[in-house]
């Protein structure tokens, strides 16, 4: 999170409202028939799909932290996430970059 949005005078959202709003992508992942986290491989291209700059995102993730195929399924699954927490219905460049950035963390923090 930048450092102006922490020092920032912004409202932020209350519990509830993030409740509502996991509640809400979980039911159109339920929709789907799936929860993203066990998103058949087969699925993952479709529901995922990508928009020329989504791709260009995801292939220089994939070159500069040599990702494993395993790592950029997981990439897109978490993205697909982040779309669906903001419900939108594709999966867009910037929510490719939020899940690499969670990635990253996950590498250099917790390895």
């Amino acid at each position: 999170m930048p450092y102006k949005e922490l020092r920032g005078n912004e409202v932020s959202e209350c519990s509830a409202e993030i409740r509502l709003r996991v509640d809400r992508a979980r039911a159109v992942q339920q929709g789907r028939g799936f929860y993203n986290s066990r998103m058949p491989a087969r699925q993952i291209r479709k529901q995922c799909a990508l928009d020329e700059s989504g791709e260009r995102t995801l292939e220089m993730a994939v070159r500069r932290m040599s990702l494993s195929a395993r790592a950029h399924d997981r990439i897109l699954k978490v993205a697909r996430t982040i779309a669906d927490l903001g419900e939108s219905g594709a999966v867009s460049a910037k929510h490719i970059a939020e899940a690499v950035q969670y990635r990253s963390l996950d590498r250099n923090y917790w390895s």
